[in-house]
């Protein structure tokens, strides 16, 4: 889905008309955060955000699986499959599921990390202790009260930060943020910008932990396009921060094509993007995140093997204070 323009500005009259289906909605979800989980029998990491819509949570749990791994930990996913038709729990395998079965983020993280599916997140707990887990990677449930998490990391974009700071549909935010706020031990800021610096303040007058990261561009992938027109598609959170991230890299971006996010890619759209890229010598480049959800199919499959994937990574600002915090964290809920 695009997200309405009027939950980035301060306010607006269709903001206020939809303020009360916010305060239901609101009041309803924060009921919800109370609730105790259910315990899992191993440490349980949750990676989610304030609002709806992307800001980076994927490339933070699979640079968080990285972390864990180098501390000697055993760290398994357990995703929801948004997107996906699939229920679970399953275990995603890039070889047999496609992002129509599992959702484009599980197939993309599953290439490096075991991934297990199930709308019923306690549900997959099982699973995930049978391949091993020694820490549960809880990818986007940090308002689901399914599992109780021993801690609660958020992430937020530095430059989008929460909008009109509403709670939906008269904004972005999944639920009223003083009780999110009260339940987040760590806080994830990508990027430079300050529109989050707001809420750091908060999280840091807590006492929790407040993370600077940023997205580092792949090598090979900035190799591959350099000296190249291209016509830039994505269907993500935030598209124009893929086509900024392009530019910063001194790739000639000629044309750009924004979808919602999550996009089901159609033939018709297929059509135009590669009208555009042969009527102006173009190279097509998407995301990641675009390119397993363009494997569905052979009819897509085949026009994703002319499109160049921008790999990119997370890297944190001081990652040996986020290596100390976890290895705290973490033995706390063992003992």
């Amino acid at each position: 889905m695009h997200e309405p323009a009027f939950w980035r500005r301060p306010s607006s009259l269709l903001s206020r008309l939809l303020m009360p289906l916010g305060a239901l909605y609101g009041a309803v979800a924060a009921r919800r955060l109370m609730r105790p989980g259910a315990r899992a029998g191993v440490p349980v990491v949750c990676v989610g955000n304030y609002h709806v819509g992307g800001a980076g949570k994927t490339p933070v749990v699979m640079a968080l699986a990285g972390i864990l791994r180098s501390l000697g930990e055993t760290p398994v996913v357990l995703s929801r499959g948004h997107g996906g038709r699939l229920h679970g729990p399953v275990r995603v395998d890039p070889q047999k599921h496609t992002a129509a079965d599992v959702g484009d983020e599980p197939l993309m993280m599953a290439r490096t990390i075991p991934v297990i599916v199930s709308r019923q997140r306690a549900a997959g707990v099982a699973p995930a202790l049978a391949l091993g887990a020694s820490v549960i990677l809880l990818d986007d449930g940090f308002q689901n009260p399914a599992l109780a998490k021993d801690i609660s990391l958020i992430v937020i974009d530095g430059d989008r930060g929460l909008g009109n700071r509403r709670v939906f549909p008269a904004g972005p935010l999944r639920a009223p943020l003083p009780p999110q706020l009260v339940r987040t031990d760590a806080l994830v800021i990508v990027g430079d910008g300050t529109a989050a610096d707001e809420v750091a303040a908060s999280i840091d007058a807590r006492g929790g932990l407040v993370m600077r990261a940023r997205l580092v561009p792949d090598d090979e992938s900035v190799a591959a396009l350099r000296g190249r027109r291209v016509c830039a598609f994505a269907g993500i959170g935030d598209p124009a921060r893929f086509f900024r991230g392009l530019r910063a890299c001194g790739i000639d971006v000629a044309a750009e094509r924004a979808f919602g996010d999550h996009h089901p890619f159609s033939q018709r759209d297929i059509a135009e993007l590669r009208t555009i890229a042969e009527r102006d010598d173009l190279t097509l480049v998407t995301t990641e995140k675009d390119l397993a959800r363009l494997r569905n199919g052979e009819s897509l499959a085949a026009f994703a093997r002319a499109v160049v994937p921008f790999t990119v990574a997370l890297a944190f600002d001081d990652e040996p204070v986020l290596r100390s915090f976890l290895t705290d964290r973490i033995g706390r809920a063992r003992r």
